[in-house]
């Protein structure tokens, strides 16, 4: 059974990973908080004593990570401080929110062919753009259906 110094040595190991692929800093050192805590729920001051770091720092964090869907906000009776979780299903919750980025980018590439005349080679790439996500959105409910009934 590892100690606990090597289980955060992983978690800072797994932060590092989810900078490289664009999430912030904070939010990703915060968000292996909650993927190694032994706790049911941790509060802002537990993750800010943690990692060293700032409330406000780990304050944005948590709303950067409440917005996305990953935590939750639970009730604490009896207690002043907030109190979070990752959410129970927060990959699939994460992986459906990214809907409305698949959207954005839906509406770019349309404003982007809109813009350019038959035969420009950047035409060419945003309707490929375009299709592709547009492919995308539309595997995305059978993914998570497939998902859900393999781990529901």
């Amino acid at each position: 059974m590892n100690d606990r110094s090597e289980q955060w040595q992983a978690a800072e190991r797994l932060a590092l990973t989810l900078i490289e692929g664009g999430l912030q800093r904070m939010s990703a050192r915060t968000l292996a908080v909650f993927l190694f805590t032994d706790q049911d729920s941790v509060t802002a001051g537990e993750i800010a004593d943690q990692l060293d770091a700032s409330a406000g720092s780990v304050s944005g964090a948590i709303k950067s990570l409440l917005t996305v869907g990953l935590i939750e906000r639970l009730p604490a009776p009896g207690s002043r401080r907030e109190h979070y979780r990752l959410r129970e299903d927060a990959w699939a919750t994460l992986f459906t929110s990214q809907n409305t980025v698949i959207q954005a980018m839906l509406q770019a590439a349309a404003a982007g062919i809109a813009a350019t005349e038959e035969g420009d080679p950047a035409r060419r790439r945003l309707t490929e753009m375009h299709g592709f996500y547009e492919f995308l959105l539309g595997e995305l409910p059978a993914l998570l259906h497939r998902w859900h009934q393999q781990n529901g």
